[in-house]
């Protein structure tokens, strides 16, 4: 008899976290969420376990999550052993033909399974697609300007359009797309190998979702780098668009995917410490959030 109060009382903290989550549990339901899957999260077997768990949770907590991955180290990697030497121009991978084969191999034929193969752990739930499939994603040649000329680099694509026939298919169906960034391309029948950011973020948009969240290695945006690691917790789109020239390069794709996505209908952008477990969890279902959240600019009358 006398060990039954003390048995309620353990487990009392538990019951108190799963019902702070209840606001957030009601708000979200049956919202889509576009998860960019990347950094660190990517290449660590603990972060890759508890991303796995998480994005399982958001699906069996009545989201539904989309994830959306690159493979830049790994593809690196591959690269290498093809003995393809690994050019960056303006931050972004120049890929020929025989890199763009390798890239296509790696993202669909080895980081794809594997985090297919890990969510699926968890039951019937993840397929794999890249923006081949069904043109989900299409794009045409991407030249970025250096030094006020366009530079050629090769397979890189600019996405021109999303159809979402597909996700939204499988969703409907209670499953969780697992999306490749590589496009179809408009015009001459190859393909692209597209900026996993900027994809996640036009699905977002075209998806109409809720929320885009992108995994990265640091804790956010910061306010005063590298004077200050204050962590900017929120900001709207258009103080977001005055601090993009300042930003280092590789937040420069992150940041604007997250504009894009508020200003074409996503609800809240965010981007999150991917070196935290179960930093997804904590950002959707917690009051702190740990990262720093993009909202649309207010609009006139709009209740604050």
């Amino acid at each position: 008899m006398s060990n039954g109060p003390t048995r309620k009382h353990t487990a009392l903290p538990k019951a108190q976290i799963l019902i702070e989550a209840l606001p957030w549990l009601t708000r979200h339901n049956g919202k889509t969420v576009v998860v960019k899957f990347g950094g660190n999260a990517m290449i660590d077997e603990e972060l890759k376990a508890a991303f796995a768990q998480d994005i399982v949770f958001l699906h069996h907590a009545g989201l539904k999550p989309v994830v959306v991955h690159g493979g830049g180290p790994q593809i690196s990697a591959a690269l290498d052993r093809h003995g393809i030497v690994s050019e960056f121009k303006a931050g972004l991978r120049v890929t020929t033909e025989d890199a763009m084969d390798v890239v296509r191999m790696v993202l669909a034929g080895q980081v794809q399974r594997e985090l297919v193969g890990l969510l699926n752990q968890h039951g019937p739930l993840a397929v794999g697609l890249t923006g081949e499939d069904a043109h989900t994603i299409t794009a045409t040649k991407h030249q970025p300007e250096i030094d006020g000329e366009l530079v050629d680099i090769g397979r890189v694509g600019e996405i021109t359009e999303i159809d979402t026939g597909a996700i939204e298919a499988l969703l409907a169906d209670g499953r969780i797309p697992v999306v490749s960034s590589i496009a179809r391309s408009q015009d001459d029948g190859h393909v692209y190998n597209v900026n996993a950011d900027t994809a996640a973020a036009a699905l977002a948009a075209a998806l109409g979702a809720e929320t885009l969240m992108v995994l990265t290695d640091v804790e956010g945006l910061y306010e005063d780098w590298p004077d200050s690691d204050e962590v900017i917790s929120r900001l709207t789109a258009s103080e977001l668009e005055k601090l993009l020239p300042e930003l280092a390069s590789g937040m420069v794709p992150k940041m604007e995917g997250c504009l894009h996505a508020v200003r074409n209908g996503v609800t809240t952008a965010r981007v999150i410490d991917g070196r935290v477990q179960h930093s997804i969890l904590l950002e959707i279902f917690t009051d702190e959030g740990i990262g720093t959240m993009v909202v649309p600019d207010e609009e006139e009358g709009d209740a604050v």
